[in-house]
């Protein structure tokens, strides 16, 4: 019982770190001109976390499209690691 309180725990906490990290990518959209110039910062350093936070094929994949969205010009309102938390938790199918 107790493994599942771990996981629990482990989920939220995924998706409040996901929130932040939404957050800032949102941040950066939204001061003109420096924002554009501050994804080539932090595309790659999104895409290398979504790929540690969610570990084999959903990772390299979510972290491959955290990329690209964030270095693409106006994109970056897509919050695209809480809909990778929503794909991994409620889409994927479970391992059983």
């Amino acid at each position: 019982m107790q493994d599942l309180k771990v996981v629990e725990d482990n989920r939220i906490q995924k998706l409040i770190i996901g929130l932040v990290l939404d957050g800032i990518g949102t941040i950066s959209f939204s001061i003109p001109l420096l924002g554009e110039f501050s994804d080539i910062i932090w595309a790659p350093i999104a895409a290398f976390i979504m790929s540690r936070m969610y570990k084999g094929r959903v990772g390299r994949v979510a972290g491959i499209l955290t990329f690209v969205e964030e270095i693409l010009p106006f994109t970056d309102v897509i919050p695209s690691f809480t809909i990778t938390w929503i794909y991994t938790y409620f889409f994927q199918k479970q391992k059983e």
